[in-house]
């Protein structure tokens, strides 16, 4: 149930707070009050898209909040979105800036604006007069029907079963279209293969072909270096290691004489050692280079093959060729066992479609369990509202499988006698669109999850008594769910158990708008102006105390 309602700098309302009360509450005021405004408030705080524009004039910020209470159905959502739960009260809150921020708060938790629509659709069902639009609409007619048969958790099945089937559908035309690429492309990828895997690549191989060329292109230069250079070490006269022994010997003579010596003996020594192992390593380093022309040539050749293959299949490296390589090999494989893959996978998308079937047959049957309940309330209802010959049927046809099941379902009916039934989209007038969707309303609403109803002139095109019948027909409706009625017409305005009026003043500067609870005083002449106009004259009087409280 909509308590609370607090409207601050939106549009041309500067401050309004409202308390709304259990049942049938209806809302009135002249054209151009203030009315639409004052939906499009309710709207804006459930989820609707913002304007800029909708912000007062002058003002930086625009703040609408509602609160809820007797929100107890709703536990199980706000639990799987993980939102503050409070089974007495739930505060909405939607703030809009001109610096183009907007805001949304549930029980003062930040909340995304699909979160914020999401849980506004459950809360209130706001019928517009863009709504009866929706009608003819055979999405909102198949909408409707499965809310009467509550399908909710056979739809959810069936849309999983569905979502599956389709998966695995694309997984079919995934492999039917590989492999059919795969096979005008084997012989090419054969070749490919072949031609890499017959390279024998070896991953870090070029780099130590590269340093192997590098040695063999240099044989004479380095071999004349480590000739030079194992001389320096070894030679007799003056070579490092000869000259270094020789200085051993001396400090080893001294280090009798003078302790002190002793120390630098032994680094003397030390750096001998270090000094023959190096040009021993020298020596060998001097034996393994050896001019070589053939291997020289043989490892031109195949760094050759290597730069080869690499700007042939547009790579940088032997490692990037051995993951072409293996890429090629997987996809050789997938064509060899394709058809097997194929096969497999079109076995699953089979079963897949036949347990979519199943659930789409439940999701029909549970539809179709329905149909003469809604066909017959729909006409005992319609006739009640001035509609004597009115039929109503639900055409179900069986179609193509889709994400709604596999049922066509469109709304039949004729307003005349002996008249054949035919789509509402063709042949209702607004007068009978407005009658059939209140009744519409009053039967999803006795099936419902007891969100608030919002009318906003769901009256257009009725009058007199069939305008009566309609209020009667809220009232009724309101003995299990709020409803708030926005309404031209005096016959539905006295059936309200509270009144509301949107008002609008005008000053120098601005006009504003405002809305407020009427008195029983307030109300009969409310209600009686409906009746005359501005001229208030004592039979409006008498016939508004008429209207609402009866003999």
């Amino acid at each position: 149930m909509l308590h609370k309602l607090h409207i601050e700098n939106y549009v041309l309302i500067e401050g309004i707070d409202l308390e709304f009360s259990p049942g049938f509450s209806v809302i009135t005021g002249e054209t151009g009050a203030g009315k639409s405004v004052l939906i499009g408030a309710v709207g804006l705080v459930l989820g609707q898209r913002a304007d800029l524009k909708m912000i007062k004039e002058g003002r930086e910020r625009c703040l609408i909040e509602a609160e809820f209470t007797d929100i107890s159905p709703l536990e199980p959502y706000f639990k799987e979105n993980d939102l503050e739960y409070d089974p007495m009260s739930c505060v909405v809150r939607r703030e809009l800036y001109t610096n183009g921020k907007s805001r949304a708060f549930v029980n003062d938790s930040p909340v995304s604006l699909n979160q914020l629509k999401d849980l506004g659709s459950r809360l209130v069902d706001i019928h517009s007069q863009h709504e009866n639009l929706l009608l003819g609409k055979e999405s909102f007619q198949l909408d409707a029907l499965d809310t009467v048969a509550k399908t909710g958790a056979c739809r959810a099945l069936y849309q999983q079963a569905w979502q599956d089937y389709r998966d695995k559908a694309a997984k079919v035309d995934f492999l039917a279209e590989e492999l059919q690429k795969g096979q005008e492309e084997k012989d090419f990828i054969s070749f490919q293969f072949k031609q890499l895997d017959q390279a024998g690549l070896r991953a870090g191989e070029q780099a130590g072909l590269e340093e192997e060329l590098e040695v063999l292109s240099h044989t004479e230069e380095i071999k004349s270096g480590l000739a030079r250079l194992k001389e320096y070490f070894d030679a007799e006269d003056n070579g490092i290691c000869v000259r270094l022994k020789a200085a051993t010997q001396t400090a080893e003579h001294l280090s009798d004489v003078f302790p002190k010596i002793q120390d630098a003996c032994s680094r003397l020594d030390s750096a001998l050692i270090e000094l023959k192992d190096l040009s021993r390593d020298v020596g060998h380093w001097d034996a393994s280079v050896e001019l070589n022309p053939q291997r020289l040539q043989e490892v031109e050749d195949r760094l050759g093959l290597l730069f080869d293959l690499q700007q042939r299949h547009h790579v940088k490296s032997v490692e990037e060729l051995i993951g072409l390589k293996e890429d090629y090999q997987k996809r050789l494989q997938i064509i060899d066992t394709g058809d097997e893959q194929l096969k497999l996978a079109r076995a699953a998308m089979q079963a897949a479609r036949r347990k979519a079937e199943d659930a789409a047959g439940a999701l029909s049957a549970k539809r179709a369990s329905v149909v003469s309940a809604i066909e017959q309330y729909m006409e005992a209802q319609l006739q009640q509202l001035g509609m004597p010959h009115a039929r109503f049927q639900v055409e179900m046809t069986a179609k193509e499988m889709d994400a709604s099941g596999a049922d066509k379902v469109v709304f039949l009916f004729s307003a005349n006698k002996n008249a054949l039934v035919q789509p509402i989209s063709q042949i209702a007038s607004g007068g009978e669109i407005s009658r059939l969707m209140l009744c519409l309303k009053a039967l999803i609403a006795d099936v419902g999850q007891g969100s608030v109803l919002l009318f906003d002139e769901i009256d257009t095109g009725v009058s007199g008594e069939i305008a009566h019948k309609m209020a009667l027909l809220m009232q009724e409706i309101a003995r299990n769910r709020q409803v708030l009625c926005i309404t031209h017409l005096p016959q539905i305005a006295a059936r309200g158990a509270w009144h509301y009026k949107v008002e609008k003043s005008d000053t120098e500067e601005q006009s504003l708008s405002s809305a407020r609870l009427l008195t029983e005083a307030e109300r009969v002449e409310e209600i009686a102006q409906m009746l005359s106009g501005a001229a208030l004259s004592e039979a409006a009087v008498k016939n508004a105390k008429h209207l609402i409280y009866g003999d």
